[in-house]
């Protein structure tokens, strides 16, 4: 069988490899077989994680809008009933911004729901 020379795209995907793995240490950024595993294992990283980022925004907005909810005697449970009877349609993020950043903008929204 005839030898294949695969000169440029061995170099080619081999320096893709090791680029994607500039900054990681040690001989992960530098020897071509451990940069590729720890290459496949960083991009699965990134693709949970991207994920995960989402979750983790929800939960930080449920928290705040629950616990500026209580200092209102109600819950984020009751909150939210609340707005939706009140065809009040603002999502989590929105919400919490204006508890955080405009506490009168919330308190009147507060009132308006609570008539």
């Amino acid at each position: 069988m005839t030898r294949v020379k695969r000169g440029n795209v061995a170099r080619k995907r081999r320096k893709e490899v090791l680029n994607l793995a500039s900054g990681f240490r040690g001989s992960s950024s530098r020897l071509f077989r451990t940069a590729q595993q720890q290459t496949m294992k960083a991009l699965r990283y990134a693709y949970r994680d991207r994920k995960q980022r989402k979750r983790e925004y929800t939960s930080l907005w449920i928290s705040r809008l629950n616990a500026a909810a209580r200092q209102h005697g109600m819950n984020y449970n009751s909150l939210r009933h609340q707005l939706k009877k009140s065809n009040i349609i603002l999502n989590r993020k929105v919400l919490s911004q204006v508890a955080i950043r405009d506490q009168e903008a919330f308190n009147q929204l507060i009132a308006q729901i609570q008539d």
